[in-house]
C-alpha cells in the first residue's frame, strides 16, 4: 500500500511540475471558467420583459385610449410606435422593430357603449417561440383584466353590488425561486457544464501527450500499475477543478446573488465525485484517441453537447424524447445538475441527493477502470 501511494505521489509531483512549466496553460484553466461563466450568465436568459409593441388604433375614441393604457402602463410591454395601417405592422415585424401588435378595429368604442363586443386583434411574432408564448399569455391576462373593469363599470351603472357575488381567488406562489430569475436557474447548472468542458478537455490529451513526448514506454516498463497511473493523472486536475468550482460559486453569489441554501458538504462531495467522473471520461478519450487533435475534438463533443442538452440545464429532461432521456444517464452532468439545483435552490442535503451521489461514484469508478483497461490493452500491442 505504501509503495502504491509513493508511485502515485511521484506521478502527481511530475504532473504539477509539468503544469508549473506551462503557466499559460495553467492560467487558461483557471481563467477560462470565469470568462465562460460571465458570458453564459449574461448571454443566456429566459426572462421576457419590455416586449416591443406596435399599436394600430383605428377607432381613436376614449374607450380605445383607455384600453391601450393597459399596455402602456405595464413593464412587460413597451409601445415603440403607433401606426394607422396594417402595412406598418408587417414592416415592424420584418425589421424586428416590434414582436407584438395590438390592432383596435373601428367602432370599438361604439360597441362597448351599446353593450356589444369590441373587436381587438393581437398579432404575435412567432419567430421566437418563448417570447411569443409568454406575450400571448400576458395579453390574455391583460384582456381579462380589462373585461373585469368593464363588468364593474356596467354593474355600477345598473346600481348593482358585485361584492355580494361569490368567486374564485387563486393564490399562486412560486417556491425556491419566487422572482423566477433566470440567473438562479442557470448558474448552478452552468457551473456543471463549465467544469465538464474544462476537465474532460484537459485530461483527454494527458495520455496522448505522453505518447507524443515518447514517455509512454517509460511508464509502461515502470512498476506503476495502470490504475495507479490513472489516479495519479486525475489528482492534479481534481485540485484545479475544485478551485474552479469555488471561484464559480463565489462569483455566482457575489455578482448574481444566487442563493446557496442547502448543505455545502453535500455540494462538495457531489462536486468531487463529478470531477472524478468527468476526468475519468477524459481519460477514456485519451486512452482511445490516436492523436492530440482527435482527443480534443472528441472531448469537445462529449463534454459540451451532452452536458448542455442532456443535463437538464436548458431543457427539462421529462420534456425531451424518451430515447434521449435514457441516453442522458450516460453522462455525469445529468446527476450533478440535479445535485447543484437541489442544494443551491431547494436547500437540500445528503438525504435528498444520495441517489445522484451513488450514481456519480459508480460512474467515476467504471470510467477509471475502463480507461485503465483500454490503456493497458493499447500498451501491449
Amino acid at each position: 500500500m505504501r509503495a502504491s501511494l509513493d508511485r502515485i505521489a511521484a506521478i502527481v509531483i511530475k504532473e504539477f511540475r509539468h503544469l508549473g512549466r506551462d503557466p499559460r496553460a495553467l492560467l487558461a484553466v483557471v481563467i477560462t471558467p470565469v470568462i465562460q461563466l460571465l458570458l453564459f450568465a449574461y448571454a443566456i436568459s429566459f426572462d421576457v420583459d419590455h416586449v416591443p409593441t406596435i399599436v394600430v388604433d383605428l377607432d381613436r375614441t376614449t374607450q380605445s385610449r383607455d384600453y391601450l393604457r393597459l399596455y402602456e402602463g405595464s413593464t412587460f410591454f413597451t409601445v415603440v410606435s403607433e401606426a394607422d395601417t396594417m402595412d406598418a405592422v408587417d414592416q415592424a415585424f420584418d425589421l424586428n422593430q416590434a414582436h407584438l401588435a395590438i390592432v383596435i378595429e373601428a367602432g370599438f368604442g361604439r360597441q362597448l357603449a351599446s353593450g356589444g363586443t369590441g373587436q381587438v386583434a393581437v398579432l404575435v411574432d412567432g419567430s421566437e417561440p418563448t417570447s411569443a408564448r409568454i406575450s400571448q399569455a400576458y395579453t390574455v391576462a391583460a384582456n381579462q383584466l380589462y373585461n373585469q373593469q368593464l363588468t364593474r363599470q356596467w354593474a355600477q351603472a345598473q346600481g348593482l353590488d358585485l361584492s355580494s357575488l361569490g368567486g374564485l381567488e387563486p393564490r399562486v406562489r412560486t417556491w425556491y425561486n419566487p422572482e423566477r430569475r433566470s440567473s438562479d436557474f442557470l448558474i448552478p447548472g452552468l457551473m456543471v457544464v463549465i467544469i465538464a468542458i474544462v476537465t474532460v478537455q484537459q485530461t483527454a490529451v494527458t495520455l496522448v501527450r505522453e505518447r507524443d513526448l515518447g514517455t509512454e514506454e517509460q511508464l509502461d516498463v515502470s512498476p506503476l500499475r495502470k490504475v495507479e497511473l490513472m489516479v495519479a493523472k486525475l489528482l492534479p486536475w481534481t485540485a484545479i477543478a475544485f478551485l474552479d468550482v469555488a471561484v464559480i460559486i463565489c462569483l455566482g453569489q457575489w455578482l448574481f446573488d444566487v442563493p446557496l441554501r442547502g448543505d455545502i458538504g453535500a455540494l462538495a462531495v457531489g462536486s468531487a465525485l463529478f470531477v472524478f467522473a468527468a476526468l475519468g471520461l477524459g481519460l477514456l478519450v485519451s486512452a482511445i484517441a490516436p492523436t492530440t487533435d482527435t482527443a480534443n475534438i472528441l472531448a469537445l463533443l462529449i463534454a459540451f453537447l451532452p452536458s448542455f442538452l442532456l443535463s437538464g440545464l436548458a431543457f427539462a429532461l421529462d420534456q425531451i424524447p424518451v430515447v434521449l432521456q435514457w441516453l442522458s444517464y450516460a453522462f455525469p452532468a445529468r446527476y450533478m445538475v440535479t445535485i447543484s439545483r437541489v442544494v443551491f435552490l431547494k436547500g437540500g442535503g445528503f438525504a435528498e441527493v444520495w441517489p445522484e451521489l451513488l450514481a456519480l461514484a459508480g460512474y467515476a469508478t467504471v470510467m477509471i477502470l475502463v480507461s485503465s483497461a483500454l490503456h493497458g490493452r493499447r500498451a501491449r500491442r
